[in-house]
């Protein structure tokens, strides 16, 4: 995982796991990085993970629920979703052809963001994307 410096801001938001939180996420995080060259970006992840969390873990049962963390640093801008878990299976990046319905949405969060880690817990999971900014560690899009 990344270092962030002292001067990142941190926020976070917990939903209930329906399907309409996934809009509510989308501003929150948009409203968030006003302004920023990566919130588009940002906001396409942020909807994907949420949507992910509620269709294919416990997020999306009676009482489930997800929870977003958002740092903002000179370097980076870290976005991590955190499901309830409990399907037997974890989150991971397939690359599905594009006539597929579903499996698609971390393939493509890996495709907008630098950097995709996934930790896996008995709580749950926890997807963090990563994106970097022109003064990012490396200087420019690490492979």
């Amino acid at each position: 995982m990344h270092e962030y410096t002292s001067s990142a801001r941190v926020w976070g938001l917990s939903c209930p796991g329906f399907p309409e939180e996934v809009s509510r996420a989308r501003r929150w995080t948009r409203d968030i990085l006003r302004g920023s060259p990566l919130a588009e970006d940002a906001e396409l992840i942020v909807s994907e993970l949420s949507a992910n969390a509620i269709l294919h873990t416990a997020s999306g049962q009676t009482s489930g629920s997800f929870h977003l963390a958002l740092v903002v640093s000179p370097q980076v801008i870290a976005l991590s979703v955190t499901d309830d878990g409990s399907t037997g299976t974890a989150p991971r990046v397939e690359h599905q052809d594009q006539e597929a319905e579903h499996g698609r949405g971390l393939g493509m969060v890996s495709a907008l963001a630098h950097r995709v880690v996934v930790h896996d817990s008995q709580n749950g999971h926890t997807i963090t994307a990563e994106l970097f900014t022109e003064a990012g560690p490396t200087g420019g899009h690490p492979c």
